[in-house]
C-alpha cells in the first residue's frame, strides 16, 4: 500500500463530525488552535514539557500531548494512535517542517494534513522556490552560486526554517571567509551548512510579509494580512549612530524576535493579487494539484514601488499571529 493510499485510508475512517485540529506548540499554535476552535473544531496542541504552560494559560487547546520526541507523531510512534483515535487534521507551519523534516514530513507521518505535502519540499530548498518565484514572473534579488563572485553587498542565508539565526551580510568574499569561519566557531553552522549557503544580494527598502490563503473550494487567493518581522539585534542596531556602531563591534544578526503589522498603500494591493494567484498558478504545474491553504511570499519594496521577492512559504507563517482577531483585509 502506497503512503497515500494508507492516508487516505486513515482518513476515510474518520468520523467526520468529530475532526480535531492538530498543531505542534511553536510558531503560530495559538493562531491555528484559536482558529479552529473559532470553527467550532475541537483542538490538539504537541509540544515538548516546557511549552505545556504556555497553551494551558491561554486556553486554546482542548487536549494538550506531551512530547519527549517530535518522531512521536510518525507512524509507529507514541502518538500516532491518538492522533488518528482524535480524528486529528495536522496543520504545519514552519516549527513543524524544521522540528520534523521535510523528508520525514514526506515519507513516514501517515496522518492527513492541511495542504500539499509534496510543496513543502519546495518551501524547505531555496533553489526550488527560486526556480518556483521565477516562473511566477516574480522578481527576485541577485544571487551568487560562488562566494568568491560576491561584487556587492550580500545576505548570507542557511537552510530551513531558521527564523533569521546565523544570517550575515557581507561585501566580498574575505567577508564572507571571516564571517562563517566566525559562526562556525560559536556553533551557530555547520561546515556542511556553509556549502548549502544561499548568497543573496542585499535590496534596501521596507520588507513586507504577504500572507495568502488559497481556497480549492472558492478557487480564489485570499489576502490574510501583512507583517513585518521585529529582528534581533538588528533592528537595536539601527538605534545607534553610525559613529557609535564602528567602535561598539556589535555583531548584527538577524533572528526574529516578533511580528508587526503592516497597513498597505492601497495602490499596491492589485499586484499583491497578481503576485498571490501567478503563485498558485505555477504551483498546480510544479506539484500537483498545487498550492492549498496558507502561504506567504516574503518582500521588500523598493523606493519605486516595486515588489522584490527573497522567500516563499509554503505554509502558515508566525506574521499571522497579530492578526488572530482578523486583520484589516481579513
Amino acid at each position: 500500500m502506497s503512503d497515500t493510499d494508507k492516508i487516505l485510508e486513515i482518513y476515510r475512517g474518520y468520523d467526520r463530525d468529530k475532526l480535531s485540529i492538530a498543531t505542534i506548540g511553536s510558531h503560530s499554535a495559538l493562531q491555528i488552535l484559536n482558529g479552529a476552535k473559532a470553527e467550532g473544531f475541537k483542538s490538539i496542541v504537541l509540544c515538548k514539557p516546557e511549552r505545556v504552560e504556555t497553551y494551558r494559560r491561554f486556553g486554546v487547546a482542548d487536549k494538550i500531548i506531551t512530547l519527549n520526541s517530535y518522531d512521536e507523531i510518525l507512524e509507529g510512534g507514541r502518538v500516532y494512535e491518538k492522533l488518528i483515535a482524535e480524528n486529528a487534521i495536522i496543520v504545519p507551519h514552519g516549527s513543524f517542517i524544521s522540528n520534523v523534516g521535510t523528508d520525514k514530513v514526506e515519507k513516514r507521518l501517515t496522518l492527513p494534513i492541511l495542504g500539499n505535502r509534496d510543496i513543502l519540499r519546495w518551501d524547505s530548498d531555496r533553489t526550488l522556490e527560486r526556480d518556483w518565484l521565477l516562473k511566477a514572473g516574480i522578481k527576485m534579488p541577485k544571487e551568487t552560486k560562488d562566494p568568491k563572485d560576491i561584487d556587492r553587498l550580500s545576505i548570507v542565508k542557511f537552510p530551513g526554517a531558521r527564523g533569521g539565526r546565523g544570517y550575515f551580510l557581507v561585501a566580498n568574499y574575505e567577508d564572507f571567509v571571516r564571517k562563517t569561519a566566525y559562526q562556525v566557531d560559536r556553533g551557530r553552522i555547520t561546515r556542511d551548512d556553509i556549502k548549502k549557503a544561499t548568497i543573496q544580494e542585499y535590496i534596501s527598502g521596507v520588507s513586507m510579509y504577504l500572507s495568502y490563503f488559497y481556497s480549492p473550494l472558492k478557487k480564489e487567493v485570499e489576502l490574510f494580512g501583512i507583517d513585518q518581522r521585529l529582528e534581533s539585534n538588528i533592528d537595536g542596531l539601527t538605534r545607534i549612530p553610525a559613529l557609535d556602531q564602528t567602535n561598539s563591534y556589535i555583531e548584527p544578526s538577524y533572528v526574529v524576535v516578533g511580528n508587526v503589522p503592516i497597513v498597505v498603500r492601497e495602490s499596491l494591493i492589485p499586484r499583491i493579487f497578481e503576485m498571490g494567484d501567478s503563485i498558485v498558478k505555477v504551483s498546480k504545474k510544479l506539484a500537483p494539484p498545487g498550492m492549498m491553504g496558507p502561504f506567504c511570499l516574503e518582500t521588500i519594496v523598493t523606493h519605486d514601488l516595486e515588489f522584490i521577492a527573497f522567500e516563499i512559504s509554503a505554509r502558515i507563517v508566525a506574521g499571522t499571529n497579530p492578526f488572530i482577531g482578523g486583520s484589516p483585509y481579513s
